[in-house]
């Protein structure tokens, strides 16, 4: 097969800023080892998310002159929401600032003290939006999914058997809806297949609970359940994604994903009782029900960008590229979750740090060294961002610790994937000399964002 190339053109280039290694020792050392508090001009190649970071089209560019800023009726937002009713086939559209501002809708309406919610694993803003009111989230995710040197189809996909139980275990009266996160983001950016979709909304509909989806990077999964899922070969990549949403009751969606846009998101359903609560909430805090704290250029961006996000040239370009970093890393030798995911490469902590133990962070390790080696930005998917502590101060950590290289839709080239690549294994030749970190400031939620280390 011949290379696969980029199926656009580079119209507009941004200067990289070429930062040495005693620069970077003190720009990490002020940021108090926290990626998130680098500055972004100081970073060489930023893969800290590839939320919002994407390169926009000169179609979505020109709709930026044609947005409507009408404060209601905006013929944007009727654009934006046409196409969100052909992809979900949801009846009531709710456009948002991102997504996080649509989960914290939806979970403070939904949530509360002894309610539960189930995903195959909710990713940092979604828990701590069900957390913030006072509910639980639990994952399930299914078990290949906990293994990342193990290679499987779909190991995002929910433990149905798992989900029966909880249900039963916590009361169906105390569960408001069940979630399903495709891509899985915190299980590597793997794919949920439609199979698995169906059957969590089989067990749902048994107990008279409401399956949503979380369809930040619906498109990707989409192509995975094209190219690995018996029966959907000649169906289009659009035909997939209606059939994913017609099982579900509502959807959540950063659009600063798989929509190609730089800031959007909307809450789509289809309960027309909670839509008019949704709404109500939404005049309060994001604004008319027909801009939802968006300008109308942003709406015009998203709906173009909902279009191009369909195209399978540009969806096998996207999977293959991520594919080529994370081949490169293993034939160095270097772990990360097997097969790779559509958006990022995670990097195994476990594995490339395992004398670094979880209470020490090891991925945030790896994650200031990538920095210190090559100007590279990326995060810790461990025990900073999901640890948690048990009444003796005792971490509880989650199932796996990652670093996560999130590749910006249309941004980087080949040639920038290899310098990652060298950087990454350059630093794995190394990694006897990492050590771990321990806190010394934290916020109570989201620590992650803005915490503050200290090299052990």
């Amino acid at each position: 097969m011949k290379t696969i190339i980029e199926p656009f053109k580079i119209k507009s280039v941004e200067p990289i800023r070429f930062t040495s290694r005693e620069e970077r020792e003190e720009i990490l050392k002020k940021a108090g080892y926290n990626p998130f508090l680098i500055h972004a001009d100081d970073v060489i190649i930023d893969l800290l998310t590839d939320s919002g970071t994407s390169a926009m089209s000169a179609k979505q560019w020109a709709g930026i002159m044609e947005g409507d800023e009408s404060y209601a009726g905006s013929k944007s937002f009727y654009r934006f929401e046409k196409m969100v009713k052909k992809i979900t086939g949801m009846k009531h559209i709710i456009p948002t600032h991102q997504g996080r501002a649509a989960e914290k809708i939806l979970f403070s309406i939904t949530g509360g003290q002894g309610k539960f919610f189930p995903n195959n694993t909710h990713f940092d803003t979604t828990r701590a939006n069900i957390e913030f009111s006072k509910a639980e989230a639990y994952d399930l995710l299914n078990e290949v999914g906990k293994h990342p040197e193990i290679r499987a189809d779909f190991k995002g996909n929910m433990d149905t058997v798992a989900l029966e139980n909880f249900i039963l275990q916590k009361g169906k009266e105390n569960i408001p809806l069940c979630m399903i996160t495709i891509t899985n983001n915190s299980g590597g950016g793997q794919p949920v297949s439609i199979e698995n979709i169906r059957e969590t909304k089989k067990v749902c509909s048994k107990y008279g609970i409401p399956l949503f989806i979380d369809a930040c990077r619906f498109a990707e999964n989409a192509y995975f359940i094209k190219k690995r899922e018996k029966g959907y070969q000649d169906k289009s990549i659009l035909q997939i994604a209606q059939e994913i949403f017609s099982y579900a009751d509502g959807v959540t969606m950063s659009a600063k994903k798989d929509a190609l846009v730089n800031i959007g998101g909307f809450l789509a359903l289809n309960d027309d009782s909670l839509a008019m609560n949704c709404r109500n909430l939404l005049i309060v805090t994001e604004g008319f029900p027909t801009y939802g704290g968006l300008a109308g250029r942003d709406l015009e961006a998203m709906a173009q960008g909902l279009e191009e996000i369909l195209e399978e040239s540009y969806l096998q370009y996207r999977v293959r590229s991520v594919e080529y970093l994370g081949e490169k890393l293993l034939s160095a030798g270097v772990p990360i979750i097997e097969p790779p995911g559509g958006h990022a490469i995670y990097i195994d902590a476990k594995r490339f740090l395992p004398d670094v133990l979880p209470e020490y962070f090891p991925g945030q390790a790896i994650v200031c060294a990538l920095f210190l080696e090559g100007g590279i930005r990326t995060v810790e998917i461990g025990s900073v961002m999901f640890g948690k502590y048990d009444e003796n101060g005792k971490l509880i950590a989650p199932p796996m610790e990652l670093v996560r290289l999130a590749i910006p839709r249309r941004v980087y080239t080949q040639s920038h994937i290899d310098y990652v690549s060298e950087v990454v294994i350059d630093v794995f030749n190394k990694r006897e000399s990492l050590k771990g970190f321990k806190i010394v400031y934290q916020a109570p939620m989201l620590r992650h964002f803005t915490a503050l280390f200290e090299p052990l």
